[in-house]
């Protein structure tokens, strides 16, 4: 639980720092898919191979995930945000370091397991600073997430440019990241190590009322991350593919919706504090529906980009919400809440692109967009899971 009284400038550093762990979380995952192509090439892997290699590192981040909640209801959120963010950090060098698909494999599964732990505890304490603060602040924290991702692939594009080698590169970014990530931990908010007590509320049964709730918020978590997944893989093919346009022009499409998802997530919070996390997720989805609608009808390239931009700004404040429903359940234990309700969410940015890649082996890629059109219409018609139980 939260300590009881935080005082208001300390409050606002707390802030500071979890803006800071969601960059460095952002910003090293950028590092590493950059430099992709270099480190591949460097040890010899096939694309065939980097496919697999690349399912390691989603393991891995799940099993993570599913470590970092029990863990941190037992130590706190601020401790595993210390743990896993300098695991990741020091992840971050390994596949620089490989040279053959073993050591490539074994570096991203330590990378894996160091973002999926991030993933959940620095989800957990943005709760509890949301919380202290007694108003919605979650969507700002996932827009950091974005910045740091832009960051990253801006000074990974600067230095393959350069000339700098993966090994020197990564490590400067991992050094970076190890410093702001100890630089911010002392900012971060204690709370008491979980009891079961706490979890059980006054019903007594800490497991069945939190499990289907737990289950349900994390299958809108699925079906948005799976919207979410599609877009990020197959919005630039699409456009190329749908319209015969230039790489260059196809690639907007993509700029569109990540432009849009970035400002979406600083307005967000503003919109929930309006209307409540319900509104956000209901309307939001719904006007990722009418874009992926005009995605899908579109022959007309300005009007396909609007789409993909009102995609992108519906889906936007979906997920803080989610989270943060999530990290706030009377019943189960907040940590191992949070940690199924990523996951779940997790599962659907991996599934996504694969389903609508096999689906294009029946049919056009533009009609396979009705899967992510369908899931965020699910979304929209139970948002209502979100509603706060007393």
């Amino acid at each position: 639980m939260l300590l009881t009284t935080v005082d208001p400038v300390r409050l606002r550093r707390s802030r500071a720092a979890v803006f800071g762990v969601f960059a460095v979380n952002g910003f090293l995952l950028a590092a590493w898919v950059v430099h992709i192509p270099a480190i591949s090439q460097r040890t010899g892997v096939s694309h065939a191979a980097l496919g697999w290699l690349l399912l390691v590192l989603a393991g891995a981040a799940l099993i993570g995930m599913q470590i970092a909640g029990p863990l941190a209801d037992r130590w706190g959120s601020r401790t595993m945000v210390g743990v896993a963010g300098l695991l990741l950090s020091a992840g971050a060098i390994g596949p620089a370091l490989a040279s053959d698909a073993v050591g490539l494999g074994v570096a991203l599964a330590v990378f894996g397991l160091g973002n999926g732990a991030l993933d959940v505890s620095m989800n957990s304490q943005a709760v509890h600073v949301e919380r202290a603060y007694g108003r919605p602040i979650m969507s700002a924290f996932h827009a950091l997430f974005s910045l740091g991702g832009v960051a990253g692939s801006l000074l990974g594009a600067a230095t393959l440019a350069a000339g700098v080698v993966p090994l020197t590169a990564l490590s400067g970014a991992a050094a970076l990241g190890a410093v702001v990530i100890l630089a911010c931990l002392p900012a971060l908010l204690p709370h008491e190590a979980h009891e079961q007590s706490a979890a059980t509320g006054s019903a007594g049964s800490p497991d069945r009322p939190a499990t289907a709730k737990v289950l349900a918020l994390g299958a809108i978590a699925f079906a948005v991350f799976l919207a979410e997944g599609a877009a990020n893989d197959w919005s630039t093919l699409q456009v190329k593919e749908h319209l015969g346009t230039s790489d260059a022009t196809a690639a907007l499409a993509f700029g569109a919706f990540a432009v849009m998802m970035t400002v979406g997530r600083f307005t967000a919070d503003r919109v929930a504090a309006a209307l409540g996390p319900v509104a956000v997720v209901r309307y939001g989805t719904l006007i990722a529906a009418v874009g992926m609608g005009a995605v899908m009808a579109s022959s007309w390239v300005p009007f396909t980009l609007l789409g993909w931009a009102l995609f992108g700004l519906g889906l936007s404040g979906c997920i803080p919400q989610i989270f943060t429903a999530a990290g706030n359940l009377h019943a189960g234990s907040p940590g191992v809440n949070m940690s199924r309700v990523v996951g779940m969410g997790y599962l659907g940015l991996l599934a996504g692109p694969a389903l609508l890649g096999w689906l294009t082996q029946l049919m056009p890629l533009t009609a396979t967009l009705a899967v992510p059109l369908l899931c965020v219409l699910i979304a929209c018609r139970f948002a209502g899971l979100l509603r706060p139980t007393p």
